[in-house]
């Protein structure tokens, strides 16, 4: 009879799940009992043969026993997961009255490491370093890099607004703005720090790093030929000198032209990896020309003066060079992926 047979299933899994001891185990059960082919899945089935007065009585006791179970397995994997992590807090404790066994040097994490390597390399090319807020105005973040609200290009980024005038900045290039107001051309800058945008996944995060460089020049002094070397150069230093660069027409509101720069993969020296997805290049920086309008935006007068910028993500700059394969490594602060960095 169908209700004998609930009975005895209700009796014989909530033993197993008392016997269960990982999580595995649980969710065997689980499938075992709710699945597909499962046991309840099965007897449930069997309703349409039960009389259409006794369908009622049967259906509650059904729903009894289904609940039964699930209360069981919830509790059971709270306990197996309780007793998982109390084993693993007993195996991690560290007993601080033991003596000292010598004091174990740290590492610089992996992206300081790529600011300050960037940084360096630029400042050997005669680039002064400024840094600037990371909660923006509109107008700095956008605006005076000639992207308006109404500018098509704004939907290229998910941006963390704090109001309708204030945003966590997109990009470094705010920086640049505040620079060009207030210096004198000709002159040289790079702008490192935190960037935000609302994006996650393996190669993207809610808070990132960006550096960006700008050079502000005679108009008869700057050319994209003069970006493309000094581009060339600074690929060299960072990846090393047997680096093949390419690059790529591309299109940026506050640069015109503008181009997309790819290197060669430093991990396959480009004959094809997982890193770069079998191409020998990766896509690393974007730059150009900065924009007649953007330098008149900041009070430059752009028929004596021109210049060009060029942007990195710092981020994939330090998982391309230390071979990481997802972003998130370097917000966890994992004891055990630190100490790679050594």
């Amino acid at each position: 009879m169908l209700l004998d047979e609930l009975k005895d299933t209700q009796v014989q899994v909530l033993s197993e799940i008392a016997a269960a001891a990982t999580n595995k185990d649980i969710n065997d059960i689980r499938v075992k009992v709710f699945g597909k082919s499962g046991v309840l899945t099965t007897l449930s089935r069997g309703m349409r043969d039960v009389a259409p007065e006794e369908r009622p009585k049967v259906g509650a006791i059904i729903n009894e026993v289904k609940v039964a179970i699930e209360e069981a397995l919830s509790a059971k994997q709270a306990e197996v997961e309780n007793a998982e992590l109390l084993s693993k807090l007993e195996s991690e404790k560290v007993d601080i009255t033991e003596p000292a066994q010598g004091v174990e040097k740290g590492a610089l994490h992996p992206i300081p490491r790529v600011i300050d390597k960037l940084c360096d390399i630029c400042v050997g090319l005669g680039f002064s370093v400024v840094e600037g807020p990371e909660v923006e105005s509109d107008y700095y973040n956008f605006e005076a890099m000639n992207t308006p609200k109404n500018h098509p290009s704004r939907d290229m980024q998910d941006s963390f607004f704090v109001n309708e005038e204030i945003v966590l900045r997109t990009q470094t290039s705010a920086v640049q703005g505040r620079e060009m107001e207030v210096r004198k051309p000709p002159f040289k800058i790079v702008c490192p720090g935190k960037t935000y945008r609302n994006d996650s996944d393996a190669t993207h995060s809610p808070v990132f790093h960006q550096l960006e460089g700008l050079v502000i020049e005679e108009g008869d002094k700057v050319s994209l030929a003069d970006l493309k070397s000094m581009l060339t150069i600074l690929m060299k230093r960072l990846y090393g000198e047997d680096t093949e660069i390419r690059f790529r027409p591309s299109f940026f509101p506050f640069t015109e032209p503008s181009i997309e720069v790819d290197v060669s993969c430093p991990t396959c020296h480009g004959k094809g990896c997982s890193l770069c997805k079998g191409t020998g290049m990766l896509e690393l920086l974007g730059a150009g020309i900065v924009n007649p309008k953007v330098l008149e935006l900041s009070g430059i007068d752009s028929k004596k003066y021109r210049g060009f910028a060029f942007g990195f993500g710092l981020d994939r700059t330090a998982m391309i060079l230390n071979s990481i394969g997802n972003i998130k490594y370097f917000y966890k602060n994992d004891k055990r992926f630190l100490e790679q960095m050594k």
